[in-house]
């Protein structure tokens, strides 16, 4: 599903209009990036978690033997919640 089915999708489900319902998505986006951004999870119940992960400075060797620096980064992992997982696995 991409941006635009998903926008079809709750305009659908909640009788908004299409253009409502971009307004929405694009709310709800900008919000949990802000968040994300401030290094603070996005938890919602009945769906999952967002959490922005730290990386150390880190150095991997190769199979060739070159020795590879990976740089301090961050990144999003999800953690579905129980009841998704339940809803997935039917």
């Amino acid at each position: 599903m991409n941006k635009a089915e998903l926008v079809d999708a709750i305009a659908a489900a909640t009788k908004l209009t299409k253009v409502d319902s971009l307004k929405a998505l694009n709310a709800f986006i900008t919000a949990t990036s802000s968040t994300l951004k401030k290094g603070k999870a996005v938890a919602l119940v009945g769906w999952g978690r967002l959490v922005v992960h730290k990386y150390k400075k880190r150095n991997y060797k190769l199979p060739s033997g070159k020795v590879v620096t990976k740089q301090v980064g961050k990144s999003v992992f999800f953690r579905a919640s129980s009841d998704l997982k339940k809803a997935v696995n039917k």
